[in-house]
């Protein structure tokens, strides 16, 4: 009984372990003349639907996975914290908005994230923010989606985020 069970389970192993190298294969670099930034995009269903004046992504449909991107001018002994609270201050007016947790976070650029759910519409919604400090600019990652939808999309979220970078000149 149990040689019978091991096979199956090696096979699942197996398609999970090709699947996760597939998905890395898929990977794309954003970069564009008009911004001073790249990163990798780790799946074809993200579209850049805007690029002024932030650049802006969806996947699939803007409720399903919607990440826009903005640069803000911060001081390099301004925290994190103060800047995530000015982006919160606006946030908590969204209809049954509940503050997450905020997180260290480290990628090509170091930095933090701020999660926090509301509701749009009668869906559940959730937000999972980005802050990249880069000298006197924080880059803020505005991931937003259904709940369900963000949950699922954390690993292409943090890709993102981890490979977010300013272009060498």
């Amino acid at each position: 009984m149990m040689t019978r069970l091991r096979n199956p389970i090696l096979m699942i192993l197996a398609f999970f372990a090709v699947s996760a190298v597939n998905a890395n294969a898929q990977t794309t670099t954003f970069s564009d003349p008009l911004v001073e930034y790249t990163f990798e995009v780790p799946d074809d269903r993200w579209k850049v639907v805007g690029k002024t004046p932030y650049v802006n992504l969806v996947f699939g449909t803007a409720k399903e996975g919607d990440l826009e991107i903005r640069k803000v001018s911060a001081p390099v002994n301004k925290l994190l914290t103060d800047v995530i609270r000015e982006d919160e201050e606006k946030l908590q007016f969204l209809p049954g908005y509940v503050a997450g947790k905020e997180e260290n976070f480290s990628g090509a650029l170091r930095g933090s994230i701020f999660n926090y759910e509301y509701v749009k519409a009668g869906r559940n919604m959730a937000g999972r923010f980005y802050y990249l400090r880069s000298g006197e600019s924080v880059y803020v990652l505005r991931f937003t989606a259904y709940t369900a939808n963000l949950r699922s999309l954390r690993v292409q979220t943090d890709v993102i985020a981890r490979t977010f970078q300013i272009k060498k000149n």
